[in-house]
């Protein structure tokens, strides 16, 4: 059958092939077992039809059989030649034998196996050059990208604090990247509110905000600060049941019942944003114009610093910056749009951050139908270790592994797939420290079957780093993808920025992957040395009982209200001065705050965000230090409040 239907035998091995079946090696063995034999089976029938044969001896039926038997089915029967013409080549006749059979047999069969055997060996060699040219194809695009080692294997841990800051970044830009940096925190100072004119007003509002909440007894409020998202302070009242199936949809009533920003009232600052720019991949242009619709300059101001958290002021804006190549307007668009979807939409910190793990497993165990749902599937994917932070690579940038095997289309709802996604993204970027300031994903594709393949929470994935958080993606490793997974990237890669999708490689073995990451920090899982294993720690009692410290947390917001003020105003001394000397000086004070804010940033920290997997395993810790690889895991047990509002200033 295959030998009359070569296709099947190619069919064979591209279905091996494509699931990387262990039988696919019979296909081969097989292949090569079928041609040798069957040349020597035919080679075996010409040698024997040339020779004398007595064939009346023979039952006719067999005789019938052979003539009639054929490689090739739609061939035509061979016809007797007659003997007035005949070959080149010795006739030996046996008495007693009729000439005809055998005249038949002597020279019309050797003629048709000769071309029988010139058919089979060209049919079996193009069928080895089609199985050959369809998986040089598959293993030319598997290749992984030859990236060069050299600078990464020259960068060890202990160097990471001593590198030098990369281009586009705090510290190394360029006279024309400052300056665009210049015109963007301008038009940001102003959608927040902040001019000349009221910017030294600042102190005496705050003041006046704080001693309204304290006559009105609102002890749960942000009293003193401006900083934390407008939700945040009433997160603790109770919250409408959510009637809709995606988490972007409605938008909550605390943010549409404040009035619009000031900024829109400022044509000239709107003057070269358009709607529909061809560009335009998320409609950010249209989420932009929404944030100045029903945004306050306070909410947005508020929604700024909390998202800049522990990073430097100024690498945030850059961010956008170098992710729209330097636009101003279009950087700009790209950020407060991304601003009115982590406060309208995803409510990054004041509901993903704020409640964590701890909050998921209440409502894991609460009576509401939703609520329920919700929190089991945002733990039931942290305790599989779908996706799980561990390590550095070369380059020291944090590794997040994802274990595509885990996932199965189906079994979470959208919205827990898309909180857990922004809880680990936001995780991630807590153990970024400077200089390095993106993070390496693995996507292990072991055991991998089209049963893992999920399109949408790889749509919103890439969405993410596309649109929310640019510039955070290092590399991307495709960890033993099978050929079945070759169409699934085409796909994929069609929706992929193209600088986006540069930073893609494929890995096949320990050995590619030992490129980007040293081999005794490569998992057991993934073919390494390191004998490390996900196990999910659960939460502790108590170890959130600072966030119930409203009176210390509104304190320390109020010591941080100060600091973002100066900040602001120094930026404002120094958009004003431009390139001269005393932007310079200017810029020396920029520093000096934007590491007061680092450091300030650690003392708020466990009075805003929930305790995490990555804090119980001490990979955080206490004041911002980071450890990839804690020796040991802070005892389980009750944490202590160490910090109280009799011990602040």
């Amino acid at each position: 059958k295959v030998l009359e239907h070569p296709s099947f035998l190619l069919h064979r091995l591209e279905a091996c092939v494509s699931t990387r079946r262990r039988d696919c090696v019979w296909c081969w063995s097989g292949l090569v077992t079928l041609v040798e034999s069957s040349c020597r089976l035919y080679l075996t029938s010409f040698r024997q039809t040339s020779m004398s044969i007595n064939l009346t001896n023979l039952p006719k039926r067999l005789l019938a059989r052979s003539r009639l038997r054929s490689l090739f089915p739609a061939s035509p029967r061979p016809r007797l030649r007659p003997l007035s013409r005949p070959p080149n080549r010795a006739v030996r006749l046996t008495p007693g034998v009729a000439c005809a059979p055998r005249v038949y047999h002597q020279f019309i069969y050797p003629e048709q196996l000769e071309s029988r055997l010139d058919l089979l060996a060209f049919s079996a060699t193009l069928l080895l050059i089609c199985v050959g040219v369809s998986l040089g194809d598959y293993w030319v695009e598997q290749k992984p990208s030859q990236t060069p080692t050299q600078d990464l294997a020259a960068i060890s841990e202990k160097d990471i604090m001593g590198q030098e800051a990369h281009p586009g970044r705090p510290g190394n830009l360029t006279p024309d990247q400052e300056e665009k940096l210049r015109q963007l925190w301008g038009h940001v100072l102003k959608l927040c509110g902040l001019t000349d004119e009221n910017v030294n007003g600042m102190t005496e509002a705050v003041a006046g905000g704080a001693a309204d909440a304290a006559s009105a007894g609102d002890t749960n409020s942000q009293t003193g600060s401006d900083l934390t998202p407008p939700s945040a302070g009433k997160a603790e009242k109770e919250k409408p049941k959510k009637k809709r199936i995606s988490l972007f949809g409605k938008k909550h009533k605390a943010v549409e019942n404040e009035s619009p920003t000031q900024a829109q009232s400022s044509p000239g600052l709107m003057t070269h944003i358009k709607e529909g720019d061809g560009e335009d991949k998320y409609g950010q242009t249209q989420q932009f114009f929404d944030a100045l619709a029903n945004q306050t300059p306070q909410s947005l101001r508020a929604t700024i610093w909390s998202m800049v958290k522990h990073d430097h002021p100024d690498a945030l804006l850059l961010r956008f910056l170098r992710a729209r190549k330097w636009d101003v307007d279009k950087a700009l668009v790209m950020m407060i749009s991304t601003m009115n979807w982590r406060l309208t939409e995803v409510h990054v910190d004041d509901d993903i951050m704020k409640n964590g793990e701890a909050g998921a497993v209440a409502d894991e165990q609460a009576a509401d139908g939703d609520a329920k749902r919700l929190g089991a599937d945002f733990m039931a994917q942290i305790r599989m270790g779908k996706s799980f932070l561990h390590g550095v690579d070369k380059s020291g940038r944090p590794i997040c592994v994802v274990r595509v095997r885990l996932h199965k289309q189906g079994e979470q709802c959208e919205e827990s797939l898309e909180r857990y996604t922004v809880y680990l993204i936001e995780t991630a970027r807590m153990v970024l420290a400077p200089p390095v300031d993106t993070a390496t994903i693995i996507f292990d594709m072991t055991g991998f079957s089209m049963a893992n393949m999920d399109y949408t929470p790889v749509k919103f994935m890439i969405k993410c780093f596309e649109a929310n958080y640019p510039e955070s993606l290092g590399a991307v490793l495709v960890h033993k993808a099978p050929w079945v997974f070759q169409g699934i990237w085409r796909i994929i890669k069609g929706w992929l920025d193209p600088v986006v999708a540069s930073k893609v490689h494929f890995t096949n073995n320990v050995k590619e992957m030992q490129e980007f990451i040293e081999p005794q920090r490569i998992t057991r899982e993934l073919d390494g040395q390191e004998d490390w294993e996900y196990k999910y720690t659960e939460p502790i009692p108590g170890e959130n009982d600072r966030m119930k410290d409203t009176a210390t947390r509104d304190k320390l917001l109020e010591g941080r209200e100060h600091l973002v003020r100066d900040w602001e105003v120094a930026t404002m001394r120094w958009i004003a001065t431009g390139g001269s000397a005393e932007a310079a000086a200017v810029q020396v004070e920029r520093e000096s705050l934007a590491q007061k804010l680092r450091v300030d940033y650690w003392t708020l920290d466990p009075y805003l965000r929930a305790r995490s997997y990555y804090d119980r395993i001490g990979v955080l810790q206490d004041g911002g230090k980071i450890d990839f690889y804690p020796t040991a895991a802070p005892p389980p047990g009750r944490v202590t409040v160490e910090t109280s509002a009799d011990d602040l200033d």
